[in-house]
């Protein structure tokens, strides 16, 4: 059981920055313009910006969203992703949110012989109009979670395996929303920041343990707090924020592409976009969905590894003593089979799962430095190898129109023009916490956040 004395973790919602802080949240507090439903039993129900799960006991599946409007939104003002909010589940915008950039890729795709190549960035390029300050797309998600979140949320406890606890991280400080994060110890060198995080936010890191392990400690500690776990995959609006990745691009691109690459380690990015495909084919925006060509780490993909039992009916055999590529795609327990899940994106859009080794990923970030002239993280390094293989093999048609999601770019761009300092406090968990399910002395005797 968890000791938590007085919780406190636990932050207000009353800061002195408050007023200045709802002024930087729309006035809107409504969620009126869609309903939650379950795919497994059919479930309606409004959305209280909490619920994770269907409330009636049977199978897991994830919760769909149903909105108001069929057709895709007309884009309002400049909002950043928030353009879209029709077909986005919150109650309310957060002002100087941001957006992908999706651009034809005419030089990289002349070096991969694929004339139709286009590319999302997610990071930071203002070269390009991208100003993700933590560099990765989980900025997307993190806004529109907490667009959900009522006001009166309790504190929100994120696990994350670095990139997403950055971005939440440096959102709720901004916006004086209570949030404590767990992290593994590798994750701790993505966490820096441009400013000081505000008092209501607080990270904790494991000093043994991966993502899985952050996920089971993050769990323990909102129930300890109550709180509320933000719920990963299971969360409408996180999953939404990634399917902006292919709303842009049906603004951007004369069709919808044949085929969507994208690096994976639980695979909620590839959900959101055949979720957002399915809604503009619904729409009349589209004919068809694009295949999912989804990549992984070649020394760690249960992702693939599922799919390819599956369909080839064997074990894939895996490199042994090979270290991680891009330990942000680890995940030990991705919502593979689940209702709505990885493997039914993959069967509805005649997708594929593919691998690529630490070789491969390194040349196709130098690769993209040289071509596009900016720097990526390994994670999309890992997409691009995948691409180049596809390519080179036939895989793809080569006439077909592909959309690449670089999930992240520009932290060393970013890094030339800022400083960029690590947070001034974060709480260690030792093993024989972890184990025994306790904090530290020193974080029980934390002050209270006001």
């Amino acid at each position: 059981m968890l000791v938590v004395n007085s919780h406190p973790l636990a932050p207000s919602f009353a800061t002195p920055t408050a007023r200045r802080v709802r002024a930087l949240l729309s006035v809107a507090e409504t969620s009126s313009h869609y309903v939650l439903l379950c795919p497994v039993c059919g479930w309606r129900g409004p959305d209280d910006g909490l619920r994770l799960e269907c409330p009636q006991p049977h199978a897991p599946g994830l919760l769909q969203v149903v909105y108001a409007t069929n057709a895709f939104p007309r884009p309002r003002g400049d909002d950043g992703l928030f353009r879209y909010r029709d077909w986005l589940p919150v109650r309310r915008t957060l002002t100087g949110a941001v957006r992908p950039e999706v651009y034809h890729g005419a030089a990289l795709g002349r070096r991969l012989g694929l004339p139709n190549l286009w590319i999302a960035f997610n990071g930071y390029w203002p070269e390009r109009g991208c100003a993700m300050t933590t560099s990765t797309f989980k900025e997307l998600e993190a806004y529109t979670a907490l667009g959900r979140l009522p006001h009166d949320a309790p504190t929100l406890v994120v696990s994350s395996a670095g990139n997403t606890a950055a971005a939440f991280a440096a959102l709720a400080s901004r916006y004086e929303m209570p949030c404590v994060i767990v992290v593994p110890a590798a994750a701790t060198d993505r966490l820096m920041f441009q400013r000081p995080l505000a008092p209501c936010v607080r990270l904790v890191m494991l000093e043994h343990g991966d993502y899985t392990d952050a996920i089971a400690f993050g769990q323990s500690l909102a129930t300890a707090l109550d709180g509320q776990v933000e719920g990963g995959a299971k969360n409408v609006a996180r999953r939404a924020g990634l399917a902006t990745v292919l709303l842009a691009a049906a603004e951007a691109m004369p069709v919808l592409p044949d085929y969507y690459v994208q690096a994976v380690g639980s695979g909620a990015g590839a959900i959101a976009v055949h979720e957002a495909a399915r809604r503009l084919v619904a729409a009349g925006t589209a004919d068809r969905v694009p295949k999912l060509l989804l990549c992984q780490n070649e020394s760690f993909a249960p992702l693939h590894d599922a799919w390819r039992r599956e369909r080839d009916g064997r074990e894939w055999p895996r490199p042994t003593g090979t270290a991680v590529f891009a330990d942000e795609l680890v995940n030990r327990l991705p919502p593979y089979g689940v209702l709505g899940g990885v493997r039914d994106c993959l069967l509805e859009s005649d997708g594929d799962m593919l691998v690529a080794d630490r070789p491969a990923a390194l040349a196709a970030r130098r690769l993209f430095q040289d071509v596009e002239g900016i720097d990526i993280e390994p994670a999309a390094a890992v997409a691009l190898a995948c691409l180049c293989e596809a390519a080179a093999t036939g895989m793809v048609d080569r006439d077909a129109t592909l959309l690449l999601n670089v999930t992240g770019g520009g932290r060393r761009r970013l890094a030339e023009t800022t400083p960029l300092r690590p947070p001034d406090q974060v709480f260690s968990v030792s093993q024989n916490d972890l184990r025994d399910g306790t904090f530290p002395r020193e974080l029980l005797r934390a002050r209270a956040l006001s």
